[in-house]
């Protein structure tokens, strides 16, 4: 029986951080929710969704699924891009909750069931200097933790983009209306980097799995450089070692490291790693439920990095609303060459906002059965979270050339 779109709406709330849901209802009176978050562009989104999207959905049936991506995607001369690709991830989304609401199925069994248990998730150890980071790491291992990434402030570098305040707190670096403009020194990082794993390694021995992102912050050779003298503490992976709009250049930093190698948060489509996967340029495949297309296009590339020994490693860190962790969690429960998922705790009053039934537990996170996706949105609460525009810093080398190849 069809179900018929007969409103969508697109909610902007900042509850701890800034997100943007969208909201699909039926004429059964069967809703769906997805995430539509765009980090630093969020306005972006909802204008696209509410003055582009929106109008198109009504009247059309929820349960064709796949006809309604096709028509977005290709529907719009102008395809792709982050903006788009979200903002069709977002009514996708939706749709699929739609979907499991109707037939009274959680997400994982429409979409094959399960292939595992619960979903292998690693959380951030950010220090102020490597001592502070080593003592994190322990925290989180306390806390049941299998797999940590380790980021520690590099000597002589302030405010650099990707490490923790150092006091404890959820580490958020979108925290200006307009961007900080923070210093970065290449030879300073490139010396430190293995210094906090040899200590990291030292202190906590070779069972934890551990994890970096270098912030697209390297030229090819450097980032070889890096995995090189990584190689003898055993990462689970260097993630984001070179900006990949050049996917190309990985097969230089393939060349000389076997440190394995993650990439894809910032992609929207299968294009964008596409030489990356079929040459075997990469281990771990990053992209996400929102910005790349929704389950039904994450679907497409997680099924391409199969067929080369590729895994899936999504990012997940609170620039996602619990909207897009409950999908990709479903996701990660049914796709068979999962790798690890990212995953990084909410505030206190984002999670009352969006209630959800996933539950982390001894290293993993685990969903529910509620039919959907698992994740609601408290409208009326979200209405006390107005609007907070945040945009992520930008870097500049010590002579003042703009970085971030």
């Amino acid at each position: 029986m069809p179900l018929i779109i007969r409103d969508a709406r697109v909610i902007v709330t900042c509850p701890g951080r800034n997100f943007v849901t969208l909201k699909i209802e039926t004429d059964q009176g069967v809703y769906g929710i997805g995430d539509a978050t765009l980090n630093g562009r969020e306005l972006s989104v909802a204008s696209y969704l509410t003055d582009h999207v929106v109008p198109v959905l009504i009247g059309r049936d929820a349960h064709r699924i796949e006809d309604i991506w096709q028509y977005l995607y290709r529907g719009a001369y102008w395809r792709r891009g982050p903006v788009t690709m979200t903002a069709i991830a977002a009514v996708d989304t939706a749709l699929w909750d739609i979907k499991g609401k109707a037939a009274g199925l959680p997400l994982y069994q429409l979409l094959g069931g399960r292939s595992r248990e619960g979903v292998l998730v690693y959380g951030h150890a950010n220090g102020a200097d490597i001592e502070h980071t080593v003592e994190t790491v322990g925290r989180y291992r306390e806390a049941g933790y299998r797999a940590i990434r380790a980021q520690s402030g590099v000597p002589g570098v302030k405010g650099a983009y990707g490490v923790g305040s150092g006091a404890g707190k959820i580490y958020e670096p979108a925290d200006t209306a307009l961007p900080q403009e923070t210093l970065w020194s290449t030879p300073a990082y490139l010396r430190h980097a293995p210094k906090l794993f040899e200590a990291i390694r030292v202190a906590h021995g070779e069972e934890i799995e551990l994890l970096h992102d270098v912030h697209h912050r390297l030229t090819p050779i450097e980032a070889a450089r890096l995995g090189k003298a990584l190689e003898e503490y055993r990462l689970f992976w260097m993630e984001d070692a070179t900006p990949a709009e050049n996917q190309e250049a990985f097969r230089l930093i393939r060349q000389h490291t076997t440190t394995p190698l993650a990439v894809g948060e910032i992609f929207n489509s299968i294009h964008d790693c596409r030489t990356l996967i079929q040459e075997q340029l990469i281990d771990f495949i990053r992209t996400t439920v929102v910005h790349a297309g929704g389950i039904t296009h994450l679907r497409r590339i997680a099924d391409l990095a199969g067929l080369y020994q590729v895994r899936t490693g999504s990012h997940g860190a609170t620039d996602l609303s619990p909207v897009c962790m409950g999908a990709a969690l479903h996701f990660d429960t049914w796709v068979p060459n999962f790798g690890i998922q990212e995953y990084m705790a909410h505030a206190p009053e984002t999670d009352e906002v969006f209630p959800h039934d996933y539950r982390f537990e001894d290293g993993y996170l685990k969903v529910g059965d509620t039919p959907g996706h698992g994740v609601d949105i408290d409208e009326s609460l979200a209405t006390k979270y107005p609007y907070n525009p945040k945009q992520l810093p930008v870097a500049r080398l010590e002579d003042g050339t703009l970085w971030n190849w």
